[in-house]
């Protein structure tokens, strides 16, 4: 089928993820019209690694492929591709409590190095939930680098949310208190915080956190609480390495993963799910409002391996 008649957010993922099909289609060229031998598998393990679906992710998807191939009795390479994509979509699967927050409410916290797109992806999950009913707040905690407060009062107003906000280098959990009363006398359904992306000091970082947590804890006990880290998928492996730092100085609930739409190695949605077990939550594959969807595991992996998705630029 022709991109140009794909809509929704499917077109635009099979278009975001046209570099990863290109890169992952040329390597794959002939191998399913091969035997399905030892040299099969071999090869096209190190396919999956090539497209930085990683090393343990990509040996066992092989190990469950020779399994099914095994169960059902296939002999001909070009039954698998279509296994290969329902393999791949089951070892992503997200749970569908993990967005049990859209309609219940609670607190989101939103971490992530700075330029992973995590102050625009705060305001696209913003529209998102606006669009859904919900009442939305964000809290600028982001109060160190320069012009963080801007870029999110930007994003709020595109998005329909309210922001609050103190003077910039002011006290993250201080922003956090005020948003949390203002969320409490508005009745907000969803509090989101932007938090720094200070990374290289872990120590500063886990302090700061601790500190927004104690007190989200004591204004707002028993919410319900989500931590979600926006990684860059040009990144690659190093995406996957933030994301086990991150997750040693807070606990992450889900990704956010952005920039699909530019990198050949949009496998690594799949190195971080099953190398961290936190579940691809949100991805992006663009600059628009609406460029933020909920994952979904079957679409990715057939917008990635399914070549019937392939068309002539």
């Amino acid at each position: 089928m022709d991109k140009e008649k794909k809509s929704g957010f499917f077109g635009r993922l099979l278009n975001g993820l046209s570099k990863t099909r290109k890169n992952i289609a040329s390597s794959l060229s002939g191998l399913f019209s091969s035997k399905l031998d030892d040299d099969f598998y071999e090869e096209l393990e190190e396919i999956l690694v090539m497209a930085d679906i990683g090393l343990q992710a990509s040996e066992d998807i092989i190990e469950e492929l020779r399994g099914k191939v095994k169960e059902l009795g296939l002999k001909d390479a070009s039954e698998v591709r279509k296994l290969l994509v329902d393999i791949i979509a089951g070892q992503m699967k997200v749970d569908e409590s993990a967005y049990d927050y859209e309609e219940k409410g609670g607190v989101v916290m939103v971490i992530g190095v700075n330029g992973v797109g995590k102050t625009t992806s705060i305001g696209k999950l913003a529209a998102l939930l606006k669009e859904k009913g919900r009442r939305v707040i964000l809290a600028a905690a982001d109060t160190f680098r320069a012009g963080a407060i801007d870029q999110l009062s930007e994003w709020s107003d595109r998005a329909g949310a309210v922001l609050i906000s103190q003077s910039e280098g002011s006290d993250p959990a201080a922003v956090v208190f005020d948003a949390l009363n203002a969320a409490k006398a508005r009745k907000a359904d969803v509090l989101m915080i932007d938090t720094a992306g200070r990374l290289h000091n872990k120590k500063n970082l886990m302090d700061e956190l601790a500190k927004i947590n104690r007190v989200t804890d004591r204004e707002m006990p028993g919410a319900h609480r989500e931590t979600f880290i926006v990684l860059d998928a040009t990144t690659g492996q190093n995406a996957l390495v933030q994301a086990k730092q991150f997750s040693e100085v807070a606990p992450v609930t889900g990704i956010i993963l952005t920039k699909l739409d530019g990198t050949a190695k949009g496998g690594i949605a799949i190195a971080i799910a099953k190398e961290l077990s936190i579940p691809v939550k949100y991805i992006g594959v663009g600059e628009k409002l609406g460029d933020l969807q909920r994952f979904n595991p079957g679409e990715f992996a057939q917008a990635l391996f399914d070549d019937n998705n392939d068309s002539e630029e």
